[in-house]
């Protein structure tokens, strides 16, 4: 498969596909596609795969789309503004990425359910209880709210991160919670009172305006009609 991201701040992936070769996407991610390509809708794994791709805001049904008869066409467009990054995903690079975050994959690649072992992380980290896993074979595409910024962490090196801004990180990666130290700086600080620590080794890859501050950023603008 052949792939090109486009629309800049608005980003959509077009995947351009061998005969027979297919890609699988949430239900209702597809957003064109050329008259080849056949649909077929799969639970893709049972009844276990479903219910975890339900808690993780995902459609509990997965879509096949398979290109018959020649190269086919399939875009799918990411639902804000930011982008679609490609990650290859193999045995030795497994992903752990924050919920409804998937959008589109090879047949390879297999979408899981996480749960953080530490309930404080969950609870109080911003990325959530559940999170999703990327595992098995082949190319994954996953949205980013804004603009990605990446970092490598060597073993025991720590990042601490406002809660949200963590999409992505390797599965050697392990998050946690840290409180803001001072009633001062908890009351008048603006930061909240706990901040997200991620400790490598691996990748970690940030987004400079999760959905959370862009909502509470137009907020005040939104006319609620009272």
């Amino acid at each position: 498969m052949k792939y090109e991201i486009q629309g800049g701040n608005f980003p959509v992936v077009i995947c351009t596909l061998e005969p027979n070769e297919s890609v699988i996407s949430e239900g209702g991610g597809m957003s064109w596609m050329s008259p080849n390509m056949v649909m077929q809708t799969t639970s893709n794994g049972g009844l276990g795969k479903m219910l975890g791709r339900m808690v993780t805001k995902e459609s509990m049904f997965q879509n096949r789309y398979t290109a018959q008869g020649g190269e086919g066409m399939i875009a799918f467009a990411s639902s804000l503004p930011g982008e679609v990054m490609a990650l290859q995903v193999d045995p030795q690079h497994e992903y752990v990425c924050q919920k409804s975050s998937f959008l589109a994959s090879t047949e390879g690649v297999q979408l899981s359910v996480v749960f953080q072992k530490k309930l404080g992380a969950g609870l109080f980290g911003g990325e959530g209880f559940i999170m999703q896993r990327l595992s098995g074979t082949g190319l994954a595409f996953v949205e980013v709210d804004g603009s990605s910024v990446r970092y490598n962490l060597a073993a025991n090196q720590q990042l601490v991160v406002s809660s949200g801004h963590v999409v992505m990180m390797s599965a050697t990666c392990h998050m946690d919670i840290k409180t803001v130290q001072g009633a001062k700086n908890i009351v008048f600080g603006g930061e909240g009172l706990f901040n997200t620590v991620v400790t490598g080794p691996g990748e970690v890859v940030l987004q400079t305006l999760p959905i959370s501050r862009l909502a509470s950023s137009i907020q005040p603008y939104v006319v609620t009609g009272k």
